[in-house]
Formats: structure tokens, sequence, C-alpha cells
């Protein structure tokens, strides 16, 4: 009996000890990763730190990290200053609308390359591509004065609309791309010969195992549209229409002075939303833009 019991006892003890073995070789590995995080994170740190300080703190010499009297009504004004309530819903239910709606034309735009045969497709695609050389600057007169002759102005149609067509659609149409091509075609084959058309296989079997590049084009939509400044800065006037980016440069008083407890505060209110995305999703990105050079 005590050797069967040892027998089975010895693989799992000799599994603890590899493993402890090899978290001891990588213990050097974190120490450095970790000091390297470091002037990445820090910024954040102070961020957090000052917007829980007077005005007169922020600016004390030497500068101290954790605040003596921490200021947690600052977050508390920096609502009552101005509709940062309403400004942050703006935010978010704008950037919803467009990373489902750039999901949708990505993933059917990005369908069509790499799966459905047309004249010109390598062309159209290139076409494409080269859109992402066009900086937005370029074409932000002249969608003003569509959206002008339109009479959309002070709306939030300009920044919902104009995205869907813009940089974050081509990338999402390339990673797409990318990862159809990988789509087994012996499976589109046995789909057709069980009666699903081009849309059925679309819909039922390549988006579904598109899962991580879908996560991937979503999340990088919803951060360049969370963090969209330009567009509003240009088609915004009403303070109740503005957006989290366009907002934090209204905390200032009569004289024009930044309001800086006020700002850091918002600003840390605007932040935690885009960490928390990242940090459950930053694998998907990563994976997803490793794989898009796989297929050409």
């Amino acid at each position: 009996m005590n050797s069967r019991l040892a027998n089975l006892t010895w693989p799992m003890t000799a599994m603890k000890s590899s493993l402890v073995l090899r978290n001891a070789r990588q213990l050097p590995l974190y120490v450095i990763m970790s000091l390297l995080a470091i002037p990445f994170v820090f910024p954040f740190l102070w961020m957090f730190s000052s917007s829980l300080k007077t005005p007169l703190d922020i600016f004390t010499y030497p500068p101290a990290l954790i605040p003596a009297d921490p200021q947690w009504n600052n977050f508390v004004e920096a609502f009552q200053f101005q509709p940062l309530g309403r400004q942050f819903f703006n935010s978010v239910y704008i950037a919803v609308i467009v990373t489902v709606g750039t999901l949708i034309i990505a993933s059917l735009a990005g369908y069509a390359f790499a799966r459905v045969r047309f004249p010109l497709r390598s062309l159209l695609f290139l076409l494409l591509l080269l859109g992402l050389m066009m900086p937005a600057e370029v074409t932000i007169i002249p969608n003003y004065l569509l959206m002008g002759s339109l009479n959309l102005l002070n709306s939030h149609v300009p920044l919902i609309v104009i995205p869907l067509f813009g940089a974050n659609a081509i990338v999402g149409t390339f990673l797409m791309r990318q990862s159809f091509l990988s789509f087994p075609q012996d499976l589109e084959d046995a789909a057709m010969l069980d009666g699903l058309g081009r849309f059925g296989i679309y819909w039922r079997i390549a988006l579904p195992l598109a899962g991580p590049t879908l996560a991937t084009v979503g999340i990088l939509t919803f951060l360049s549209s969370w963090n969209g400044f330009i567009e509003p800065l240009v088609f915004l006037s009403d303070r109740e229409l503005f957006t989290i980016p366009l907002a934090l440069g209204n905390f200032v008083d009569h004289y024009g002075t930044p309001l800086w407890h006020l700002q850091l505060a918002a600003t840390t209110v605007s932040v935690l939303p885009v960490l928390i995305v990242y940090f459950f999703a930053q694998r998907y990105v990563i994976n997803s833009f490793i794989n898009s050079g796989l297929k050409g």
C-alpha cells in the first residue's frame, strides 16, 4: 500500500518541484519587467495622487506622491463644475455605436476581400489600404462643409458616421481579412454543400471563428472613439454635447487658469474604463497583430 501511494505521489512532487524551479529561474525576469514598468505606471499614480490634492499642494516642492490630506471631494466638484456625467454618457454611447458599426462593416468587407472572388479585388484592397496614408486633418474641412450642408453640425451624427469609414474601419478590414484568409477552404465547401450561402457561411461559421480578431478590432475602435478630440472640437459647440476629451479642457476658472485638481480628478475617472477594458483584453490585441502577418 505504501509503495502504491509513493508511486502516485512521486509524479505530483516532481511536477511541483519543476514548477518551483521554473518560477525561480523566471524571478529575475519578473523583477526586471517590473522595474521597466515603473516609468509607464508612475504617471497614472501621479495623476491619481494629484487628483486628491488641493491646487497649492500639486505644485509644492518637494512633491509628495501620497497626499497628507486626501481631498476626495474633488471628484464630486468635478461633476458639479460642468455636466461631466452627461459628457461621460455621450462618450460611452458614441463609442459603443461606432464600435458595433465598425465591427459590422469591417467584418463584411474583410470577408469579401478574403473569400469572395470579384474583379479587381487586389487593386481595390490596395486602394483601401492607401487610405491609411491620408491624415484625418486633411479631410476635416471637407467633412465639416459636408456636415454643414446637411445641417448636422453641433450634433453627434458626424462623430458616429465619419469614423465608420475612417482609419479604424480600414485597419479593422485588414485584420478581419487576414483572419478570414486562414479559414479552411474544405470547411467552406462543406458548408456550401449543406446549402449555406455566402452570408450564412459568414454569419454561422466564419464570424465565430474570428472571435479574437473581432475583439481586437472592437477594442481598438472603442479606444480611438473614446480618445477622439479633433472631431468633437470641430463639430460640437454645446457643452451638453461634449465628449470626455473635449470636456477635460474646460476645467478653468473665470480668468482661464486651469483648475488642475478638478481636471486631474475628471481625467482619472475618464481613464478607468479604458484601463479596465484593455487590461482584460490586451492578449487579444497582441495575438491578433502577430497572426495578421501569417497570411498575405
